[in-house]
């Protein structure tokens, strides 16, 4: 295999369904490569045995990537478990090398460390500068390549339109790279009717190292009649509409190295449906064979880490507390109205309102989607 070939992987965590559905493709030696969120483990005080050695044996090829999913990247304050979150990063790290490290983009709702759900934060000058501080914390942790997963859900449409030109500007600073999650951008294409070409060349697609792709669930909509809503909700089948974007995307993305496919365990509890995790996994693997048949073997790709130069993160992390109170707001308004319209008035009399937060302009359908994300999630992950 060159170099420069596209790794097929999967993402595998310490979940029963997951691994009992994994488990004869790794038997088949078809899994080239394993995306482990490694904080997933917070209420497991010792992994076993046998996946320790499942993660050693990927690391030592380099080939086990970690993916977070609580550190909250955007929070306006800096909190205790942040600093334990990136202590436990350094630690893991040192235990099992990565080849990368990879968060979400957005803010975690919800008062409480673990609990929550990523939403969007406005793109501004003081966003960024956190974003960055965070990612060079990461970074210092890891000692890695670090990336930003983009978000399957926004507020309006030029929020989504602006949503590739604000990770490009995020990353740059740490040469960091991009997770393209294809169902979350499906689930814009749906979500706000954009046509693929005019939102993909958005995208700043020599960044992108790694391409999620998963299923989801349509919901109806309580605000647009007869219409309905893409939730990624990673417990069902890859769509055929998926993977159709994963064939005319790979050749867009010079420096990709893993096409990844991702499942909860919760929609992997019938025969049936292992089943199909497994033909959605031989399916990316078919379309990465094809793809490395055509790929240019002669580039170079971006190794994505940060030059010598690149100064170290300060002493002091950055914070913005105007940022953390709109954030507190906003998730308590999130989480507990009862209407998406009792929504918009406790917006409009927020300390949201006529701000970069652009309240004002919010699809109604958006933020009634993102109430039942927000009180779904409140409890934490169960």
């Amino acid at each position: 295999m060159s170099n420069n070939n596209i790794l097929c992987a999967l993402a595998c965590n310490l979940d029963t369904h997951i691994l009992q559905a994994a488990l004869p493709l790794f038997a088949s030696e078809k899994v080239e490569a394993i995306e482990w969120s490694f904080d997933a483990l917070f209420r497991i005080k010792q992994k076993p045995d046998w996946f320790v050695e499942l993660l050693k044996v990927f690391s030592s090829a380099n080939r086990l990537v970690g993916h977070g999913i609580y550190f909250s990247l955007f929070s306006g304050k800096w909190v205790k478990e942040q600093e334990e979150w990136l202590a436990h990063l350094a630690s893991i790290a040192k235990e099992y090398p990565f080849d990368h490290v990879t968060e979400h983009f957005g803010f975690m709702t919800g008062a409480n460390f673990h609990q929550g759900a990523p939403i969007g934060i406005p793109y501004t000058k003081n966003t960024l500068a956190i974003g960055v501080d965070r990612l060079k914390r990461i970074h210092h942790a890891c000692e890695c390549p670090v990336g930003l997963e983009n978000l399957a859900f926004s507020y309006s449409l030029e929020e989504v339109e602006k949503h590739g030109a604000f990770l490009d500007e995020l990353v740059e600073p740490v040469n960091g790279f991009i997770i393209l999650d294809l169902h979350n951008f499906y689930c814009q294409l749906h979500n706000f009717k954009v046509a693929y070409e005019d939102l993909i060349n958005l995208y700043p697609l020599h960044r992108v190292r790694e391409i999620h792709i998963s299923g989801g669930t349509w919901e109806d909509s309580r605000v647009r009649p007869n219409e309905q809503i893409r939730r990624d909700t990673h417990d069902d089948a890859v769509p055929e509409a998926v993977f159709e974007l994963l064939e005319k995307t790979i050749p867009k993305c010079p420096n990709l190295k893993y096409v990844t496919l991702e499942q909860i365990g919760l929609g992997l509890k019938s025969a049936a449906s292992k089943k199909q995790f497994q033909q959605d996994f031989l399916k990316l693997c078919t379309v990465v064979a094809q793809q490395n048949q055509q790929l240019n073997q002669n580039i170079t790709p971006n190794n994505f880490m940060p030059s010598a130069a690149t100064p170290a993160p300060a002493s002091t992390p950055l914070e913005d507390v105007q940022l953390h109170e709109q954030q507190l707001a906003l998730s308590k308004i999130l989480e507990t109205a009862p209407t998406y319209q009792q929504a918009q008035v406790l917006l409009q009399q927020s300390s949201l309102a006529n701000t970069a937060w652009q309240v004002e302009d919010w699809d109604a359908a958006m933020l009634d989607t993102a109430m039942e994300i927000a009180q779904k999630w409140k409890g934490g992950f169960k």
